[in-house]
C-alpha cells in the first residue's frame, strides 16, 4: 500500500513516474514541503519575504545556488523529479505544468521548501478529527484571501489559506494541537464566516477540490504555502518554478521534530 511506504519509498515512486497524485495522507509522521524555485538574483527578496510572512511561508530549509539536492530534507533527494506536479510562472502567469524538471533546471536556481499544513494533518487524525479531503480522497480546498502579505522586494500578494470543515469541538481541539507546530503554519488564521476574509464562494475553492460543509460544521482556515504563488504572480518575474497546490514533496523530517513546545 502506497500510503505505507517511507517518504524515500514514496520519492522514487514519483520519480519512477508511478504515482501523481495529491500527497495528503500519505507518510503522515513526515513533514511535507511546498517548494519555490527561482533565479539566484531575486533569493534575498524572497528569504525577506518568507521571513516578513512566517505564517505562511514557514522555511524548512533553503538550497545552495543550482542544487537540486537538500540533505536537510532528505536523502537521495532529487528536487527536479520527486514532487509529483510542477508548475512553472513566466512573467507572473502560469504558462505551464510539469512532471520533472531536467530540461529546464538552471545553474542558478535556488530551492526554497516551506512548511506545508498536510503535515499536520496525521495529528489531527490521531486525535479522532475527520478531514473530509482525505476521506473522500480530494485535494484540499485552498482560496485566495483579502489578507496582505507583507512586501518584500517584488514580492507582495495576499495570503491563501486551507480550509478544513469541523465541529465546533474538533476545531477547538485542532488549534490546540497545531499551536505547538509553527514551522507547518501553526494555528489556524480564521475560524467561520469566509466572506470575513475575502472568500465569496466556498463551493469554489481556487486551487485544489471542495468539501461540503455539514450543517454542525465550521470552516476552519489555515494559512496555505501556496500564498508564494500570489506572491509571484504579483512579482511577475521571468522565470519561477513552484510544487503544484496540493502535490507535495515528502520529506524525511519527522513531524516530532517541528514541535515548538
Amino acid at each position: 500500500m502506497t500510503s505505507a511506504l517511507t517518504p524515500a519509498e514514496l520519492r522514487q515512486q514519483v520519480r519512477s513516474g508511478h504515482f501523481r497524485l495529491p500527497t495528503a495522507g500519505y507518510c503522515g509522521e513526515f513533514a511535507q514541503a511546498n517548494l519555490v524555485i527561482l533565479p539566484n538574483a531575486h533569493a534575498d527578496d524572497f528569504l525577506r519575504f518568507c521571513q516578513r510572512n512566517q505564517k505562511a511561508c514557514p522555511l524548512l530549509g533553503v538550497g545552495e545556488a543550482g542544487q537540486w539536492q537538500v540533505p536537510k530534507l532528505g536523502a537521495d533527494l532529487d528536487l527536479r523529479t520527486d514532487t509529483p506536479g510542477y508548475y512553472v510562472y513566466r512573467d507572473g502567469l502560469l504558462t505551464e505544468e510539469r512532471d520533472r524538471l531536467n530540461d529546464i533546471w538552471q545553474d542558478d536556481l535556488v530551492v526554497f521548501a516551506i512548511g506545508c499544513s498536510f503535515s499536520f494533518e496525521h495529528m489531527l487524525m490521531q486525535a479522532g478529527i475527520v478531514l473530509r479531503h482525505i476521506e473522500q480522497k480530494k485535494n484540499v480546498a485552498m482560496y485566495r484571501t483579502n489578507i496582505p502579505n507583507e512586501t518584500a522586494g517584488p514580492f507582495a500578494g495576499n495570503m491563501v489559506v486551507s480550509m478544513r470543515p469541523m465541529k465546533a469541538r474538533d476545531a477547538i481541539r485542532a488549534i490546540e494541537i497545531t499551536s505547538r507546530f509553527p514551522a507547518v503554519h501553526g494555528a489556524p488564521v480564521h475560524i467561520g464566516n469566509p466572506a470575513e476574509i475575502g472568500i465569496a464562494d466556498l463551493a469554489r475553492p481556487d486551487f485544489g477540490e471542495a468539501v461540503e460543509i455539514m450543517p454542525d460544521e465550521l470552516p476552519v482556515y489555515w494559512a496555505c504555502g501556496v500564498t508564494p504563488q500570489e506572491a509571484i504572480r504579483a512579482a511577475k518575474l521571468p522565470f519561477v518554478i513552484t510544487h503544484k497546490p496540493g502535490y507535495m514533496l515528502v520529506t524525511d523530517i519527522p513531524n516530532s521534530t517541528l514541535a515548538a513546545y
